[in-house]
């Protein structure tokens, strides 16, 4: 299609960061149009939006009434996209806050167009791995290979990536309740049930600017939705499994914190386990 290709940039609180992402995107020398869905921020955020890009045609702010976390705002934004039967072929999707290098959308798109069946795909973060879905685990990476171009992924990490049109009106968008991290993994299951690959482009580099959440909620949600998703594709025998090593490896940081990830928090995690017990999804807890 020769339609402008739509970039939706899921936004909370960060303008600049903001403004800078689409610059970002305007320095590749590609077609794009954008839609920014705001997550609810605060007003002088959105006020500095519309100052900067309020007279250009090709930018458009959609705005959520609540924060939905990235599944949230990437579901508004790619709503809106697919609403435009005029519109293009694939989306792109990123958080406010990446820095891309030169030729990155035009390797990503170039590369996911070439594969016939391919519905999500994502770009390069540098790190020499590759996204991998295990039936305990939930979605990681393990280490893939350095060779440029298409290589086959489990799912597609959030920094960046690809969606084809096509794809998503017949697996649909985002499971919302999700809020933020796992939701990449849990479409891509869909995704790949209904017959439709995904990939990473090895060389099409991208990067995450900064870490907007704290290490609680982070540590919070990925506990919580790594065990919805370790249940819906796999069992209450794989979760419970999981549950008991998510237990274990908090104690032994607990005893030997020069042992922790940095990414750990022990109350937020056993909030994760609680609140996955209990059933409750959405937005996480507010004093995270």
């Amino acid at each position: 299609m020769s339609a402008s290709v739509t970039v939706v940039i899921v936004h909370w609180n960060q303008s600049d960061a903001c403004i800078e992402t689409v610059r970002a995107f305007d320095a590749q020398g590609v077609d794009l149009r954008y839609l920014i869905a705001d997550n609810a921020s605060r007003p002088e955020h959105l006020e500095k939006l519309r100052a900067e890009f309020g007279c250009r045609g090709d930018i458009a702010i959609l705005q959520n009434t609540v924060n939905g976390g990235f599944s949230g705002g990437a579901n508004l934004g790619l709503s809106a996209w697919l609403a435009d039967r005029e519109g293009s072929d694939w989306a792109l999707l990123c958080p406010h806050d990446v820095a891309l290098d030169p030729g990155c959308v035009r390797q990503l798109l170039d590369s996911a167009r070439a594969e016939p069946m391919a519905g999500l795909a994502c770009a390069d973060v540098g790190d020499g791995m590759t996204p991998y879905i295990d039936p305990y685990f939930g979605g990681m990476t393990m280490p893939g290979d350095p060779t440029p171009g298409w290589q086959p992924a489990a799912y597609p990490h959030g920094t960046l990536m690809a969606l084809r049109r096509d794809c998503l009106v017949e697996v649909g968008l985002f499971d919302a309740s999700y809020f933020a991290y796992c939701e990449e993994a849990e479409l891509a299951l869909r995704a790949r049930d209904a017959g439709w690959t995904c990939g990473l482009v090895r060389g099409a580099r991208v990067r995450n600017v900064t870490i907007g959440s704290s290490v609680a909620l982070v540590e919070y949600l990925q506990t919580r939705n790594t065990l919805r998703l370790v249940r819906s594709m796999s069992g209450r025998y794989h979760a419970t499994i999981r549950l008991i090593i998510h237990l274990g490896q908090a104690l032994r940081w607990t005893v030997h914190p020069d042992k922790a990830p940095y990414i750990f928090d022990r109350r937020a995690r056993l909030l994760g386990i609680r609140d996955f017990l209990a059933g409750r999804s959405g937005a996480p807890p507010a004093d995270l």
